[in-house]
């Protein structure tokens, strides 16, 4: 009972952010280069992704930011930038002109290529499955069976192969439908030691992580989340990139754009960055790192990039 209303508190807080004609090449000399920002909203989150953004962009690159995704329409540019789902989806669906879209998950990102014919790029929102089995790994290398709770159909078999690299198993389970969420995921539960998050708004939204969080500590079984707000709300930890570290990156995508003439591919972030919760640790029986040291594990195991 005090875990639950312990957890019951920490719910209360932001769970996620935001929740959830061909090319030719530039039109402006090199003098007088446009990009346009868009935004999915006003929030601070993706305020602080512009103002970072400009910050990190060559005095030659001439930026125009629309506050909210609804506002854009099409207009002259030689690159869009859209930041969030909402951001994406309306620029996507509002004009061909070269795309990047960032702070979005990888499978929404798939969608956007049917959408259009434009080029189109991206910064994936969610890390690398190599990432998230050696935080796994590096958090409890001895908890080996990783459920994953997902609603899009998708390729597990990255994150299969990445996780038996570390002597894990993947315990996957697809969401029947939005009525059965909870049934499903306690079914799930049964036969898992860690509980994966992805970013998947059907199932991980503002409505539903109070219980889902519930359900699991219930069981005794721990929330590996994908953002600094889930870890704030009861997940043990989380990898996740900041606003900035994804800012950053696009800057550098933009630049790299208007000197090749071409997007670079679409990628996972650059930067990243690692949140614990001690108490939720200390609840649950389990010693924890520290965010920067498991970090340091983390680039090591994966890679770094990958």
């Amino acid at each position: 009972m005090v875990l639950l209303n312990k957890v019951s508190g920490w719910l209360l807080q932001t769970v996620f952010f935001g929740l959830l004609g061909g090319f030719s090449q530039p039109a402006c000399s090199a003098d007088d280069l446009r990009v346009l920002l868009v935004l999915s909203d006003s929030s601070p989150l993706y305020q602080n992704f512009a103002m970072t953004f400009e910050q990190n962009l060559p005095s030659n690159i001439h930026l125009n930011l629309v506050q909210r995704a609804e506002d854009f329409d099409a207009q002259p540019a030689d690159l869009i930038v859209a930041v969030g789902v909402r951001a994406a989806y309306r620029a996507a669906e509002k004009t061909a002109l070269p795309l990047l879209a960032t702070m979005i998950p990888s499978n929404i990102y798939t969608n956007l290529q049917g959408l259009r014919y434009g080029q189109t790029s991206a910064i994936y929102l969610e890390q690398s499955w190599a990432r998230q089995a050696a935080l796994l790994s590096a958090v409890m290398p001895e908890r080996q069976k990783i459920g994953v709770l997902y609603s899009a159909p998708q390729d597990m078999s990255m994150l299969r192969g990445e996780l038996a690299v570390h002597h894990a198993t993947l315990i996957a389970r697809h969401l029947r439908s939005k009525d059965t969420l909870f049934s499903d995921l306690d079914e799930l539960l049964i036969d898992s030691d860690v509980l994966l998050a992805v970013p998947d708004s059907e199932i991980y939204n503002s409505n539903s992580i109070r219980n889902i969080l519930l359900s699991s500590y219930r069981r005794g079984i721990p929330l590996v989340g994908f953002s600094q707000a889930y870890v704030k709300a009861g997940a043990l930890c989380a990898i996740f990139s900041t606003p900035e570290q994804l800012a950053a990156q696009a800057a550098a995508m933009t630049v790299s754009f208007f000197r090749t003439g071409k997007l670079p591919d679409a990628q996972f972030p650059a930067k990243y960055s690692i949140a614990v919760n001690q108490e939720v640790a200390r609840t649950l029986g389990l010693t924890l790192q520290s965010g920067e040291a498991l970090l340091l594990q983390v680039e090591k195991s994966s890679g770094g990039s990958r």
